[in-house]
């Protein structure tokens, strides 16, 4: 006993000292305070940065500035997202993860100066055009680094290879703003052999996957990477292997073992979209017990599901979207676990009964069924998925009323039931979470729930080219997050609210093709709609078209900086032409046809007005005077042809997806409907006008135009011959004018046109021969009674679109009609003088007796007839 007193009083004052330290807050160093306060100082909190994000379970992510809680009155150790070594007070761990921070990461930043981490989290920030430092490779203590999602841009330095303790690294980049240079990504690899988790998706590699990888890999991802080659066997017998993404790689080719895999027993997530895939799915699926992830999307694969993935009943997540899988949708019953089933873009066919009777879906989070070939109602008596978060029925054949348990689902975010033959009316929802409604192109009847239009969170809202009545409500200004409102083509009808235009977060507003009356004016009087575009909004798409809108184009439009796509037409709007427009630095697509627009389009001084327009449409209005040859001038994007790059661009098309900017147009000769306005479509339509004076010859600088249409008007003078500059022109209609002359042969050189019409007008001469002038017809000439050539009935007889049938004594072909009478006076006095001329030299012939010059003479006069005789024959 004397002996435990003894050994307990040796050891007192330790434990007295290590109590007494634990119970004392361990301020962190005052350089490191220091520096971190620095670092906070580079940057700034990005305003327009979003509060939250959707995970891939459309569930909410926040996102708050972290560093706003630091300040020099209180200990760095407990700053929001700063961790210190509870012994030391060094700060060991700094987690920005969404932060909102913005502004340029230094290379010699302060926080490089806190020698001591192991965790360090910048990641979802935006650092926009800054590098990487090379300065992180002397963090030699990292354990962790995270710089997903940054906007970091370069190349990734060497230096991070010389991080050996890495156990976490994570570096990604959207658009491939980031890369290796060569062989830094195999020296990473063959260094960095403590990795568990390594994520590099988005960063441009362009090599084959090196053979070596750390033994201890529990996460591998390596998306979007622009690897090619086979991928290493080796990765699949990686024993500790749980998760493995190599998405979107496609020309990676991927050959799985056909024996049982090292990994088969760990492995749970394994995402192979759009890889290379070769063969079919090997029976060495079956042994992949612990997988509850899969993606085998665009992959190619055909036929009905391979009996692999029947084994795999652990699957909770199950992507096979973007094949040509077929069979019944029903089959899938037997995967009773799964939270994500996406099954879009296939051949799947039957109908969705199943529904009614399946109990075991209760924690499904997604269902896509989408572009399929499903038939058939909806059941109504659905009662087994409250969890259901997203819902995509889109684009099958599916009918009968949207049942009411769908808008009874009470955490529904995302519904999609576009393009089917859904009838009814839409209820109300219970859902306060709804980010995405789309219900475009169905047979839905009745007036917009009130319930829509209370949702705080809802982005896009999508019920165009249905039967919907009644008027839009006020309310639907509730709305603060809406970025797309596309309720065009219904029955709308009323007033269009006055706040609409004052939405900050929308970016498209379509109300085209309704019976929407009232103004646009932002100054009327009471009892008409006074829609006012507030200044910073960030509208690109405004499509008021076919409705029965007065009045004039709101001036308040000026302040819609981004607009890149207006369209006005189809309305009763009767205004000048509004020129003001041309300060929008964005717009590309001005479409006011079929209004009551009037006057003259009075040239400006501007140089900047119009500059990236690429569709002007001024048709069916009351325009007049001269065509406005300084606007042309003005007209920069189309004094470029556009490169095919290989992707197609589109108009105001940021979320193609969700929506699409159509526009009517007329060209080639009929109204076409474009679904969506491609940055290639070039078109100047200033048809069905009072326009007047001369077609400018500026417009042959207009070497982007696809399409031009100045017909019915009252144009004169010739046709330009610079119009042989439009390369790429498909379709030039000149029609009802009053324009004279030839046709330019030069115009033979467009090879490009299909559509030519030229008809009623006073044109003369002979048509350009050409190869693409042999295609047009007669109607491509009609009313021009003094053409000629192909494929006209009047036969031209020259080439090159040159006349050469010579007119009497040298008389010019345009001035031929005029002198007809002339003419014949001309001919009958020659004729009578040669008659008299004649007798008298027969009289002398015979009274000299001179036969030899006579003969002379004879030779002569037919040595001339000859030489006429053969030139004439040459030219034809």
């Amino acid at each position: 006993m004397g002996h435990v007193n003894l050994v307990f009083f040796m050891i007192y004052p330790f434990l007295c000292q290590l109590a007494f330290s634990s119970s004392l807050p361990h301020l962190c160093p005052k350089d490191q305070a220091l520096s971190l306060l620095q670092f906070k100082h580079m940057f700034t909190i990005d305003p327009n940065a979003p509060g939250y994000r959707f995970d891939i379970t459309y569930h909410l992510i926040q996102s708050y500035p972290k560093t706003l809680s630091w300040n020099k009155s209180t200990d760095c150790c407990s700053w929001d997202g700063v961790h210190c070594d509870e012994m030391t007070g060094q700060v060991i761990e700094l987690n920005l993860r969404f932060s909102k921070l913005q502004g340029k990461f230094h290379s010699n930043s302060s926080l490089f100066q806190l020698s001591n981490l192991k965790r360090l989290d910048l990641s979802y920030n935006d650092f926009s055009g800054s590098l990487i430092s090379p300065k992180f490779g002397e963090l030699s203590s990292l354990m962790h680094l995270d710089l997903l999602d940054s906007s970091f841009t370069g190349l990734i330095p060497e230096e991070i290879s010389r991080l050996s303790k890495l156990q976490v690294l994570r570096i990604s980049s959207d658009l491939y703003d980031l890369r290796f240079g060569p062989h830094n990504f195999k020296l990473l690899l063959k260094n960095l052999t403590q990795l568990r988790v390594l994520d590099l998706s988005d960063v441009s590699i362009s090599s084959a996957i090196p053979l070596n990888f750390s033994s201890y890999l529990t996460n591998l991802e390596l998306s979007y990477m622009q690897i090619y080659g086979i991928l290493p066997e080796s990765v699949f017998h990686l024993s500790n292997l749980e998760t493995l993404y190599l998405s979107d790689n496609p020309q990676l080719t991927v050959r799985f073992p056909t024996t049982k895999w090292n990994s088969s027993a760990s492995l749970m997530e394994l995402d192979l979209y759009r890889v290379n895939f070769i063969g079919k799915i090997p029976e060495s699926f079956s042994h992949l017990t612990s997988l509850r992830r899969l993606t085998i999307a665009s992959c190619n694969l055909s036929g009905s599901i391979p009996k692999p993935l029947w084994n795999l009943t652990s699957i909770e997540k199950l992507d096979l979207g973007y094949n040509h899988l077929e069979g019944p949708i029903s089959d899938f019953f037997t995967f009773g676990k799964l939270w994500w089933l996406s099954l879009g873009k296939n051949n799947f066919d039957g109908q969705l009964e199943f529904l009614s009777f399946n109990r075991s879906w209760a924690q499904l989070k997604l269902l896509d069924f989408s572009s399929n070939s499903l038939t058939g109602p909806i059941p109504s008596n659905v009662s087994g998925l409250q969890n259901l978060g997203s819902l995509s029925l889109s684009s099958n054949h599916l009918n009968g009323n949207i049942p009411s348990w769908i808008f009874s689902l009470p955490l529904l975010g995302l519904l999609d039931l576009r393009d089917n033959h859904f009838n009814g009316n839409i209820l109300d929802f219970k859902s306060k979470s709804l980010f995405l409604v789309i219900l475009k192109q169905n047979k839905l009847q009745g007036p917009i729930p009130k319930s829509l239009l209370n949702q705080k969170r809802l982005q896009f809202l999508v019920l165009s080219q249905n039967n919907l009545s009644g008027q839009i409500a006020s309310t639907v200004c509730n709305l603060k997050t809406l970025q797309v409102l596309d309720l065009g083509s219904n029955n709308l009808e009323g007033t269009i609210p006055l706040c609409l235009g004052e939405m900050s977060e929308l970016w498209a507003l379509d109300l085209s093709n309704n019976s929407l009356s009232g103004t646009i004016n932002t100054n009327f009087s009471i009892g008409t709609i006074n829609t006012n575009f507030s200044i910073g909004n960030q509208l690109r798409v405004i499509k008021f078209d076919g409705n029965k809108l007065e009045g004039k184009v709101p001036q308040s439009l000026i302040n819609c900086k981004n607009l890149e796509f207006l369209d006005l037409g189809n309305n009763e709007l009767s205004d000048t032409f509004p020129k003001w427009l041309g300060t929008l630095p964005y717009l590309q697509i001005l479409n006011l046809r079929s209004n009551k627009f009037y006057g003259p389009i009075k040239d400006s001084r501007s140089d900047k007005l119009f500059a990236q327009i690429l569709i002007i449409d001024l048709s069916s209005n009351v325009f007049s005077g001269d065509l406005p040859v300084r606007l042309f001038e003005n007209f920069e994007a189309m004094k470029v042809i556009s490169e095919n790059s290989g992707t197609r661009e589109y108009v105001g098309a940021v979320y193609s997806p969700y929506y699409t900017n159509s526009m009517i147009v007329t060209t080639k000769g009929r109204d076409l409907e474009l679904p969506q306005v491609l940055t290639t479509e070039i078109i100047i339509d200033f048809s069905m006008n009072r326009f007047e004076g001369h077609i400018p010859s500026i417009i042959g600088d207009l070497i982007g135009l696809r399409a031009l249409n100045l017909s019915r008007n009252l144009l004169e003078g010739h046709i330009p011959m610079s119009l042989h500059q439009l390369s790429v022109l498909e379709s030039l209609d000149l029609s009802s004018n009053k324009i004279s002359g030839e046709i330019p042969h030069q115009l033979a050189s467009l090879t490009s046109l299909e559509v030519l019409n030229l008809s009623h007008n006073h044109l003369v001469g002979c048509i350009p021969k050409g190869k693409q002038f042999e295609m047009f017809e007669n109607s491509s000439y009609q009313g021009n009674d003094r053409l000629r050539g192909f494929p006209l009935s009047k036969d031209c007889g020259g080439d090159e679109g040159v006349p050469q049938a010579a007119t009497p004594y040298g008389i010019d072909q345009e001035e031929e009609g005029d002198s007809t009478i002339i003419s014949w006076q001309v001919v009958l006095m020659g004729y009578g003088c040669g008659l008299v001329i004649g007798l008298s030299i027969i009289y002398t012939m015979l009274s000299t007796q001179y036969p030899a010059w006579f003969s002379r003479m004879d030779v002569e006069l037919e040595h001339k007839i000859l030489t006429r005789m053969r030139r004439h024959k040459k030219r034809h």
